[in-house]
C-alpha cells in the first residue's frame, strides 16, 4: 500500500482510543476528533511547496517563506465537517469546499446530494477530510467529483481506515495519496470498519 501514509503518534494513539470508546459523549467526541484532526495536519502538511519572501525583522532584512500553493479543504458532509478547524487552524488562509454524500444502506454505493467548490481546484492541493474509510465508495466518489472540477492534486485524510476501502482508493485513484491515524483489521457485513468506533457522523451530532 504505497499510497498510505499512516500518522503514528502517541497523542493520536491516546486520542483514538477515547474515540473508539462507546462511552465518549458526543461533545467529547467533537472535542477529540477536532485535536487530532490538528496533530494530523501537522504531518499531512510536511510536504508544502515554499516559496521565499524577503521580510524586515525590527533589527535587519531577511528571507523569510509563505506557501507556494493554495490549499482546499473539503470536507465529505458530514463527518468530515469535525476534522475541518482542525486543519483551519494551520493553514487560516485555506479556502474550504463541500460535497455531500451519503451511503445506500442496501447497496453500500455512496449516493451525492450536493458538492460546492471554489472555482481554483485546478490550481491548489485540495485536502478532501473524511474520518472513516469504509468501502471506499464515498471517497473514491468524491475525488471523482472533485477531477471533473477541475482538481488535479488531491490528497485523501481520513482517522480510521480498512483495508477494503484502501485497495478501492488506490486502485480507481492511483495518484491520491491517503494519509490515515490507523489501519484497522476489516469490513463486517453491513460495511462499518472493525474495531473502528461506529458511525462517526452520528457520533459527532448524536443522531443516533
Amino acid at each position: 500500500m504505497n499510497n498510505l501514509t499512516i500518522i503514528d503518534h502517541p497523542l493520536i494513539k491516546r486520542d483514538l482510543s477515547i474515540l473508539r470508546d462507546r462511552n465518549t459523549n458526543n461533545h467529547l467526541f467533537r472535542t477529540v476528533l477536532k485535536r487530532v484532526a490538528s496533530i494530523m495536519a501537522l504531518e499531512v502538511t510536511r510536504s508544502l511547496k515554499l516559496r521565499e519572501q524577503k521580510i524586515r525583522t525590527p533589527l535587519e532584512d531577511t528571507t523569510g517563506h509563505v506557501l507556494a500553493e493554495d490549499v482546499i479543504i473539503v470536507p465529505v458532509l458530514r463527518a468530515g465537517l469535525g476534522l475541518v478547524d482542525g486543519f483551519l487552524d494551520f493553514l487560516p488562509d485555506a479556502k474550504v469546499g463541500h460535497v455531500g454524500l451519503y451511503r445506500d444502506e442496501r447497496t453500500l454505493e455512496p449516493v451525492d446530494y450536493y458538492s460546492m467548490f471554489p472555482t481554483t481546484l485546478n490550481k491548489s492541493l485540495i485536502l478532501l477530510l473524511d474520518p472513516m474509510l469504509a468501502t471506499g465508495g464515498s471517497g473514491a466518489a468524491a475525488i471523482t467529483f472533485l477531477k471533473k472540477k477541475g482538481a488535479r492534486h488531491t490528497q485523501f485524510v481520513t482517522l480510521v481506515a480498512a483495508p477494503e476501502g484502501v485497495q478501492r482508493l488506490t486502485t480507481t485513484h492511483p495518484d491520491v495519496h491517503i494519509f490515515s491515524a490507523v489501519l484497522d483489521r476489516q469490513l463486517n457485513a453491513q460495511g462499518y470498519i472493525l474495531p473502528g468506533l461506529g458511525d462517526a457522523g452520528d457520533r459527532m451530532f448524536g443522531t443516533k
